[in-house]
């Protein structure tokens, strides 16, 4: 039986799509993130940030509508009519008592030529609401670059401390099994390996511990990212050894005279104020008149407009008065002109609408006169809209000066920490040695060795938690130096 050839192709199909979905799979798990690769995917997967970039959007449109709004309008206008009954014609001007068809066509333009500043203000207060949204997309950006920092840190810490309670647990089973085998030999009491053996379980709850908060810190930043990974994130462990503690020289004064005019949180409150300016100035444009220049041209067909056709006839003497004093009539011939009932017809109608072509232009003042006060109230509304914009600016610059004297004082609290952290460690690691020499050749109790090697753990921590909170802060300093966030600078 010889094998089906669509059959074939279409197992070697599926093979080869499943082999590329393994290899795609295997390169998204194995992929290590960088900080900048966490902003930059967070950019573009935030809701927060999309729904900004639409509401930027948004004022773009506004941006636009504003400016062709100053342009003049062109309509256009076009009406079938029938009436019935008694009527003016507007294209004969007489009275019409039967069915009467008409058309009429026309083009009307209106060009505003003053409005009190209105159009030209609302110009402006639309590039003040972008302008005001572009920046308030940065400012968002901003927090989330900060908050996936602070994250991406904390995995940093927790690896380390992972790592570190890790190498404590090897250490700890090197020292059970010598004592195990000192035990056997009769050198040490049975107490020695019960006390080692409780600190091997204390070390490898400690152990279960870190490597849980590590789990959760990989869940956060997976969750800041908006990111749809089932398996842990791998991110990259820069090198970091080579921060230095110079940040706290940059005084907070002169690091908050630079950030207030650089910071988009700022510059997005200032124009929110310089837009809220320009609608005051819309609202007290409507106390202006307005001149407008105004044109049409139109025509149009009516049916009871009727066509001579004939000459007059002659229908008789009608009486049209009395001779005074007789009281004997008097008569006068009288004509009828013949007239054409027309229907439509294309050659009519082309006449028609040359006979009734007409066209206008001129000038149409509108003068506000009262208004039931609305133009008063909606001046009072924008002043008071615009000095709401005013305090929100100057709160904006309040909260800025605080968060930079905030994380100035931080920084310096942190290097303080860590150096004097650096210090005790160093110091309990000479210790240690000592100590395990001495418990090594039997001078000194597990009890003794065990509280000992606590200390040095505890101040590890302490050392890795003092590092990369000021790490953390230098970054922050940085931030609002303007430069951007990264381990690579």
């Amino acid at each position: 039986m010889k094998p089906n050839f669509l059959t074939l192709k279409s197992i070697c199909l599926s093979l080869f799509i499943s082999f590329c979905a393994q290899v795609l799979a295997q390169a998204e798990e194995g992929k290590k993130w960088t900080l900048d690769d966490c902003i930059n995917y967070a950019y573009e997967h935030n809701i927060q940030v999309q729904q900004n970039i639409l509401d930027m959007r948004i004022a773009e449109q506004d941006l636009k509508a504003s400016k062709y709004s100053v342009l003049p309008n062109l309509n256009g206008s076009a009406a079938h009519i029938y009436n019935f009954g008694q009527t003016i014609d507007p294209f004969t001007n007489t009275f019409a008592t039967t069915q009467v068809r008409s058309n009429q066509l026309g083009l009307s333009s209106t060009l505003t030529i003053f409005d009190g500043f209105r159009n030209v203000n609302n110009v402006k207060l639309s590039q003040a609401q972008l302008d005001a949204n572009r920046y308030n997309l940065e400012a968002i950006k901003n927090d989330i670059a900060l908050n996936i920092a602070n994250a991406y840190l904390q995995i940093l810490f927790n690896q380390e401390l992972a790592k570190n309670a890790a190498n404590q647990m090897k250490v700890t089973e090197i020292q059970v099994e010598r004592i195990e085998k000192q035990v056997k030999a009769g050198v040490l009491p049975e107490g020695n390996l019960q006390e080692i053996q409780a600190q091997l379980a204390t070390e490898e709850l400690q152990y279960v511990n870190a490597d849980n908060q590590l789990r959760l810190s990989k869940i956060n930043l997976t969750q800041l990212l908006n990111l749809e990974i089932y398996d842990e994130i791998q991110v990259v462990e820069p090198d970091l050894d080579a921060f230095q503690g110079e940040s706290e020289l940059v005084n907070p004064g002169v690091l908050y005279e630079s950030a207030v005019q650089e910071m988009p949180e700022i510059k997005s409150a200032e124009y929110n104020y310089f837009a809220a300016e320009k609608s005051t100035s819309v609202a007290k444009g409507r106390y202006y008149p307005t001149l407008n220049l105004t044109g049409s041209v139109g025509s149009g067909y009516s049916g009871a407009n009727r066509i001579r056709t004939g000459d007059g006839t002659n229908i008789g003497r009608v009486p049209i008065g009395q001779v005074a004093g007789s009281g004997q009539q008097v008569l006068s011939l009288q004509e009828q002109t013949i007239f054409d009932d027309n229907d439509f017809r294309t050659k009519v109608w082309d006449d028609q609408l040359q006979d009734n072509f007409n066209t206008s232009v001129g000038f149409r003042l509108s003068i506000p006169l009262f208004n039931g006060l609305s133009s008063r109230i909606g001046v009072q509304r924008a002043k008071l809209n615009m000095k709401n914009a005013e305090l929100n600016l100057e709160n904006s610059k309040l909260q800025l000066r605080q968060n930079i004297e905030s994380a100035h004082a931080e920084a310096v609290a942190a290097l303080k920490r860590y150096k004097a952290a650096t210090k005790s460690v160093q110091a309990l690691e000479t210790s240690f040695e000592y100590t395990n020499q001495r418990f090594t050749v039997g001078l000194l109790n597990t009890f003794d060795f065990n509280n000992e090697k606590n200390r040095l753990n505890n101040a590890r921590s302490e050392l890795l938690q003092a590092k990369y909170e000021y790490i953390f802060r230098t970054k922050v300093l940085d931030f609002y130096r303007g430069q951007t966030l990264s381990f690579n600078n």
